[in-house]
């Protein structure tokens, strides 16, 4: 089985590619929605000890943590100890699961894909990529954003032009969903033919 790594900075569609995968056929594990699932039940209780009034009822206020991570920006690093190997475990458990229903391929879309590693443990990595123009009207245009918040987030991602070396494939998505949709198509067509490692490597 193939292993692929969707990846791509905070606004540039990582999303929409994600969905025509997924219209192929090809499951697609989101790592920000699994991260909100543990946040609504799982991992509530250690982010209260952590970070103590941002969670009540069993559930992160993902507003009021990140409003604490605004105060204390070097506690990121005590957010993904509590988070990361959670995720990680969830990644694997998905990974085999296709692997057993004969998958010949299954996407991880991880936003920081090279920043927490994840690169080394897949056979291809695709970058969805816009202009800087773009990424940030789509990102303001998000509620609850500010070009404080987005400045941060920015801080905490490799940028793009690096990210784009170091793609296997990159799609451009400053165009119309039909655009990103014919070049996530020509790139299943090109993994058809690959040979993975990345599973037996590390993800048995």
């Amino acid at each position: 089985m193939l292993v692929v790594g969707l990846t791509g900075s905070i606004g540039m569609g990582k999303s929409t590619a994600a969905a025509r995968f997924k219209a192929n056929g090809i499951a697609v594990f989101d790592a920000d929605a699994k991260v909100h699932e543990l946040y609504d039940g799982a991992i509530a209780s250690e982010i209260e000890a952590a970070f103590p009034g941002t969670a009540a009822s069993g559930k992160v206020d993902r507003a009021k943590l990140s409003a604490a991570l605004l105060k204390d920006p070097a506690k990121f690093k005590t957010l993904e100890g509590i988070v990361h190997p959670k995720v990680r475990a969830a990644e694997k458990a998905f990974i085999k699961n296709e692997a057993a229903k004969g998958a010949k391929i299954a996407v991880l879309e991880v936003p920081l894909l090279f920043e927490a590693g994840g690169f080394e443990a897949v056979d291809a990595i695709i970058v969805v990529s816009a202009s800087a123009a773009v990424q940030r009207a789509r990102v303001l245009a998000r509620p609850g954003m500010s070009d404080e918040k987005l400045e941060r987030l920015l801080k905490r991602q490799i940028p793009d032009a690096q990210k784009r070396r170091r793609a296997d494939f990159v799609v451009e998505t400053d165009g119309p969903i039909s655009t990103c949709d014919t070049q996530i198509d020509v790139i299943i067509a090109a993994l058809q033919s690959r040979q993975g490692t990345a599973f037996q490597k590390h993800w048995r």
